[in-house]
């Protein structure tokens, strides 16, 4: 009786979970990058460079997967009579959280979707990552039982609400009708994609799902940690076991440390990025794949978190950020990692979340 419960009360996350996963492997196999069928902050990165914000050459493409999550997220909202205009939860906070979360998500070289699903291919560097998002989200937990909060948000105009999903039609619209004014990587892994129509559509089905089910990686192991709640994590979880058995399928499946696709064995720097992560999408309520979906249910606070992500990609590209993966040169293993600057953007951002932690405690307001 307890397993048909528990089964009544996890089939919908676990069908996203094994959705996405599915997804994943599709696309990669149609020609996105391997071990990332699905990366928020790649994609998001990708997109700024196509918008010329940033011009490291590798790394520019408007990615259907982020406009379909949205739009996705959006229609499913909208069948569910729950989409509503609302903002005015710290805003500005918003969107430098979301820019420090991206620079340290581009210093591990993933987002948490795309960290499950480097372990799903056997990448053991992905391991130091998924520490360090746990450590991060522990270290949020410790300011959301003191009491932190951004604020409530208010309801607005549904013009508001419709922010982030109207700048995503555009860029659609972008890149099927004028992609004479975009820019596109001619090598590199904005240059591996599967067909676009092939990437809206899984980012459509993807959105829909994660917005009936809730799938957040950070709000999983938040609420296991506070909670004891295991629900959103086995989401998560399903994402993994699906990837991990599709590439064991397909002869795919690399159990290493060295020679990972887009990856990098700098192992305290990944471990510190998604450090900074997590602890930011614990502040924020969300992580970079669930801020797709709240600002696709109408959230303009996480629309504003959206864009602040893209523009943490630029800034992260512009001054040389970003995490660079490891590379085999004339024979020769060369490790990559994060240069000086990256290591002090990190430093920085941890600096500021502790800041903005501080002040949102209660009775910092009125001081």
């Amino acid at each position: 009786m307890k397993e048909n419960h528990w089964l009544r009360d996890h089939w919908l996350i676990l069908l996203t979970g094994v959705v996405v996963g599915t997804a994943a492997l599709i696309l990669t196999a149609a020609g996105n990058p391997k071990n990332m069928g699905f990366c928020i902050a790649c994609f998001e990165r990708d997109i700024a460079g196509a918008l010329g914000l940033h011009s490291a050459a590798k790394v520019q493409y408007i990615r259907p997967e982020i406009i379909g999550i949205v739009l996705g997220s959006l229609l499913a909202a909208v069948a569910a009579k729950e989409f509503r205009g609302r903002a005015g939860s710290s805003p500005a906070c918003r969107f430098v959280l979301g820019l420090f979360v991206m620079i340290g998500a581009l210093v591990f070289l993933g987002c948490p979707l795309r960290m499950v699903i480097r372990l799903g291919g056997g990448d053991l560097t992905a391991v130091a990552g998924l520490l360090g998002f746990v450590a991060g989200i522990l270290v949020g937990i410790v300011f959301l039982k003191k009491g932190f909060s951004l604020g409530r948000a208010y309801s607005v105009r549904k013009g508001e609400g419709l922010m982030l999903p109207g700048v995503m039609v555009i860029l659609l619209v972008l890149l099927v009708a004028a992609p004479q004014l975009l820019k596109f990587s001619e090598e590199g892994p904005g240059s591996m994609r599967a067909f676009w129509l092939v990437s809206l559509i899984a980012g459509l089905v993807v959105g829909a799902l994660a917005q009936r089910s809730r799938l957040c990686m950070a709000g999983g192991l938040r609420d296991v940690f506070l909670l004891k709640d295991y629900t959103l994590l086995t989401g998560f979880l399903a994402i993994w076991v699906t990837v991990t058995v599709g590439n064991l399928i397909m002869g795919k499946y690399n159990f290493s440390a060295v020679s990972q696709p887009v990856a990098h064995s700098q192992y305290l720097w990944s471990f510190l990025g998604m450090a900074l992560a997590g602890w930011g999408s614990i502040l924020l309520g969300g992580c970079p794949l669930r801020q797709l979906i709240l600002a696709g249910e109408g959230n303009g606070d996480s629309g504003v978190t959206v864009l602040g992500m893209i523009v943490g990609a630029a800034v992260a590209h512009n001054f040389g950020l970003a995490g660079n993966p490891d590379s085999v040169v004339d024979g020769i293993y060369k490790v990559g990692g994060i240069g000086t600057h990256g290591m002090v953007a990190v430093v920085l951002g941890f600096v500021v979340l502790l800041v903005i932690s501080l002040l949102h405690l209660p009775g910092k307001e009125e001081a």
